[in-house]
Order: C-alpha cells, then structure tokens, then sequence
C-alpha cells in the first residue's frame, strides 16, 4: 500500500461494499431457517426473557455456535454463572464476535461476524472472573455442539509490511482455518487506516492467523512468515515504507517468543540480518471489511511480497 492510497481506499470502499451488498444477497439463502421468536432477536435485535433460555444453565462441555449460520462462537470453558439470567461468557473464540458500540454510547452490542446475527451485548469493569469481560448472550441466538465435535484452535499475529500480501499467502497454508487484518501495537483506540497510515497512532498492520493445532503449529507458520517478506528491511517491504509496515511478530504466550526467537537466531546464522519486532501481543484492532481477504476478493497477486527460502 502506498501513501497515496486515500484515493484508492474511496474506490476499495465503493468496490466492496457493491460485493458485499451482491454477496449478501447470495448468501442470505443459505442461513438456517428461524422461527418467528429467533428472528425477532436475532434479525431485529431484541431479548429474550432472563432465566428463560435453553443455556442459562447448562454446563455441558462443547461449543455454542451461531444458530443462524453454525460458525463457532463459544467454549464451553468461557462459560461462567453471572447471576444475570443470560447465559455468560468471558471470551470467545478467536475472531468469532463483532463489537458494535451503541449510538447512544451506553452499551456494546455483539454479533457472529460471519453472519451478522444478534447475540447479545458485552461488559467490562465488572471484575466478575480474572478477564473481567462479561459476554450476555440470548440462548435463542445459539445451538450447542457437544465435546466430540470441538474444534481446537490457537492464534498467532504476524506483521510484515502490507497486510493485503501476508495474509494471502497465509489463507493458502494448511491448517489455517480463517485470517483477519488490522492493526496492532499502537497507543490509540478504534484506529482507521487513515489514521494508521499517518504514522501517528504507533499501529502496525498486522495479520491474525487462526489456525488448527492438530495440522500446523506456530513453529511452521513462523518459519513460513520470515519467507514471503524481508525481515531485514527497516520500516518498510519493498515500496511500501513508514512505521506501520514494519516486521514484527505479536507473541500470545512464551512458546511463541521462545520460538521466534529460534528462528531468528537461525536467520542470523544464515547470512541474514532480521531487525523483526518481537513483541508482546495487546490489542488486534480489525481493519475496515475492503481490506480483509483483499486479493482474494481482487484477483489480483501481492506486489510486495513473495516467497523466498530462508530456512
């Protein structure tokens, strides 16, 4: 992405949301069929009454999906007794929810970010388990999937200049079951790309890999990072340069610094010279939707990166 990209962001953004308004229609067809009562709560955004749904209760070991389109949503792990009637959850599956603030500011509405569904809202601050984040949820906007069918996952965030080229490159590895961008690592809340782009914000663009344990491994997915960028330039990957696009990898917990720090070791004893940021992960701030899955959507190839062994 160059720095003359405002012009191309009005177009991106005119592209995609024509695709999505298409898109959406296509595949509106293929959601579950819902009963009158789900789809005043999950279409038309309203509550079911406290202590009356199917989940408040429950304590089965599983997932809660989405019912209006079956994606994953909870662990049954996150599951927690809130005393509010709703079931409660304090956290979700990585990538899974969509926070969407209130226009009067008061409250924090979440949804299935595959489909758009109503689930409830989220809660901060009231210190009731150690993440301090509550999720209240309809039962009426879940299913439940049962232990044997728990798919495990774990995440890892790369940054490696233009985020539109490090994540394609990641949705065609095995393993990987989904990949959002957006930015990680600043000093700001709720960033844009305007505001990313003008170096002002600390954010770098950054790439969320969620990805099947059972089939790759951070290891695997590290080693595949240092390979289609430069991790010796400085601030930048090929014409795309500012802080922003600066190579980094976002450590979860100390496998993954104890990993990247394997493998950097091993660059510097093969000739090269990484100046790769390793740090540890805070905030992933989802960039705008034209910006996810870019030459997916485009057709286009990255014109800044490309694989190169390393290793």
């Amino acid at each position: 992405m160059a720095k003359d990209v405002p012009f191309r962001e009005v177009v991106f953004f005119i592209f995609f949301l024509v695709l999505s308004m298409v898109y959406g229609e296509k595949t509106s067809m293929e959601f579950n069929k819902l009963t009158a009562d789900e789809e005043r709560v999950i279409v038309n955004k309203g509550t079911e009454a406290p202590f009356s749904g199917k989940y408040y209760k429950h304590v089965e070991s599983g997932v809660y999906i989405c019912k209006r389109c079956n994606s994953p949503l909870y662990n049954s792990e996150d599951k927690f007794e809130s005393g509010c009637g709703w079931p409660s959850f304090d956290d979700e599956i990585p990538g899974a929810i969509t926070r969407i603030p209130d226009a009067d500011g008061s409250r924090t509405e979440i949804v299935c970010s595959s489909c758009k569904a109503h689930l409830g809202h989220v809660f901060t601050g009231e210190r009731m388990t150690e993440k301090n984040v509550r999720h209240c949820v309809n039962s009426i906007s879940l299913n439940f999937s049962p232990v044997s069918n728990k798919e495990k996952t774990e995440t890892a965030y790369f940054a490696g200049g233009c985020f539109w080229g490090v994540e394609h490159y990641f949705l065609k590895e095995n393993g990987v079951l989904a990949t959002n961008v957006g930015y990680m690592g600043g000093h700001s809340q709720n960033p844009t790309y305007k505001e990313v782009c003008s170096g002002q914000t600390g954010h770098i663009e950054t790439t969320e890999v969620i990805f099947d344990p059972s089939k790759t491994d951070f290891e695997k997915l590290a080693r595949l990072f240092f390979e289609i960028h430069d991790p010796t330039q400085i601030d930048g990957q090929g014409p795309d340069l500012g802080n922003q696009y600066k190579s980094a990898i976002f450590f979860l917990n100390e496998k993954q610094q104890v990993i990247s720090e394997k493998l950097i070791k091993l660059l510097e004893q093969n000739g090269f010279k990484p100046v790769t940021i390793l740090k540890k992960a805070d905030k992933f701030w989802k960039a705008e939707d034209y910006h996810q899955q870019y030459y997916e959507h485009t057709g286009k190839k990255p014109y800044c990166h490309s694989y190169k062994k390393r290793f």
